[in-house]
């Protein structure tokens, strides 16, 4: 592979930050879809693909989802033109005969919830990392955010179904000179080592 160049860098990572203003401005359906194409092109263990994205824009689905935030997350969610469910489908296992043809998996997590949830939610997990990194190479802004009632999204969004809530991401075109400064981040020799 060919390393990306600096300027690719910079917009996905260096430049680009958490963004909680936004200007109204709306994002196509066909904007979503591109973006759907490349995040599911991301790699998952056994190809088991357990996330799945709500794309929360409409007054109504807006309107169902503001009683799920935090307070201090309701304002600039109203604000965001989209905002991302990323879900994850705890029966995923359902799908691996086709993701995954090489092996019979399935019965590796078919009646051990436990081990299938986990495995969602780090996969799934994953998947809306790859959402936030294709959202910024695409020219969006996003704000992923963790602060809402998991049982109150999953009630208003997914009742009676195998769909459980992971977190949340704004998408939209941040506000000019209304990103917050980048807060620190831990040094290598804090986060990391050779082994």
């Amino acid at each position: 592979m060919t390393p990306v160049n600096d300027a690719a860098l910079d917009t996905l990572f260096r430049e680009a930050h958490t963004c909680s203003a936004w200007q109204d401005k709306p994002i196509d359906n066909a904007l979503l879809h591109e973006l759907y194409e490349l995040v599911r092109l991301g790699p998952t263990s056994l190809n088991c693909c357990p996330a799945r994205f709500v794309f929360v824009r409409s007054a109504e689905a807006k309107e169902r989802l503001k009683g799920c935030l935090s307070e201090g997350n309701v304002a600039k969610t109203m604000a965001a033109p989209v905002t991302v469910i990323v879900a994850q489908d705890l029966e995923f296992y359902e799908a691996l005969p086709r993701l995954f043809p090489q092996i019979d998996a399935r019965p590796w997590f078919a009646g051990k919830p436990a081990f299938a949830e986990t495995t969602a939610l780090r996969n799934s997990s994953l998947q809306g990392a790859y959402l936030i990194v294709v959202a910024r190479a695409l020219g969006l802004d996003t704000g992923p955010m963790s602060g809402f009632d998991g049982a109150k999204v999953d009630a208003a969004f997914f009742a009676g179904s195998t769909w459980k809530s992971n977190f949340l991401v704004n998408l939209g075109y941040g506000e000019p000179g209304k990103t917050h400064p980048r807060n620190p981040r831990l040094s290598f020799d804090e986060a990391a080592r050779i082994a």
